[in-house]
């Protein structure tokens, strides 16, 4: 029970990672706030910890929205007296060669993944400098600052962002006891990973001869990362930009 009582914000709560995420946190203890855009996915995610006894309360938000993100943090602070860890996982996905690239999508994959990373850290950061405490933890990607893929120009970009974002605010927030870090990860066992019209098993397939390791990371890999990185035992790791991606970038 690592995070017995504690407050923890997770975005893009309503599915894979995120969802996992927010239920690991609640099996070890924490109010979980599960944050996402809404609908029935994110209240899934909360009858899926209190199923299993844990905490947790829906919250719908725009990471994009400078407002939404501001009561979000503001509504738990107010409500629980504190934040103690947020987990930034929203995120969105796009494809295609820069030249062909629809102007329209570089502008959502950038608003959602770099600016709505932004947002959300900015907000929580102030709610914790104001408590002087607090731990953040970055969902990226290893596309992007650590390896470049075809195709992937638009979403890469947006990922080298968190990457960017997270080492700088971690060297200006750690004297106000704020740790920050990020996870950048290859595929997951999520949709996100799947090629167009592929099956898992065609993803197995194809990952067998793509990756070092021969297979796709496990939800409980993520989540049993993001919480070493959130916990006391992590004590020590500040800015760091975790690579979880089975020795693609090796």
């Amino acid at each position: 029970m690592r995070f017995a009582d504690k407050v923890v914000l997770v975005t893009g709560a309503g599915s894979g990672a995120g969802r996992a995420i927010a239920q690991g946190f609640a099996r070890e203890g924490a109010v979980v706030v599960a944050a996402a855009r809404g609908g029935d996915a994110l209240e899934q995610t909360v009858k899926l910890i209190e199923s299993e006894g844990g905490r947790a309360v829906a919250r719908t938000v725009d990471v994009t929205d400078s407002a939404g993100m501001a009561g979000l943090v503001q509504g738990i602070v107010a409500h629980f007296g504190r934040l103690d860890i947020a987990v930034n996982n929203a995120g969105t996905f796009v494809a295609g060669p820069v030249a062909d690239l629809a102007e329209d999508d570089w502008a959502r994959v950038m608003e959602v993944n770099a600016t709505g990373m932004f947002l959300a850290m900015k907000h929580e950061i102030a709610a914790m400098r104001a408590q002087g405490a607090g731990v953040i933890v970055n969902i990226g990607s290893r596309v992007g600052a650590h390896m470049r893929v075809p195709g992937l120009g638009a979403y890469g970009a947006s990922k080298a962002v968190v990457s960017v974002l997270t080492r700088t605010a971690a060297l200006e927030c750690i004297r106000d006891g704020i740790r920050i870090n990020a996870i950048s990860p290859g595929p997951l066992d999520t949709p996100m990973s799947m090629r167009p019209g592929e099956t898992e098993a065609d993803r197995a397939n194809r990952l067998q001869r793509e990756l070092p390791i021969g297979r796709v990371g496990t939800m409980d890999e993520i989540t049993g990362t993001a919480l070493w990185l959130a916990s006391e035992d992590a004590g020590f790791a500040v800015g760091l930009d975790l690579v979880l991606d089975g020795g693609a970038t090796a």
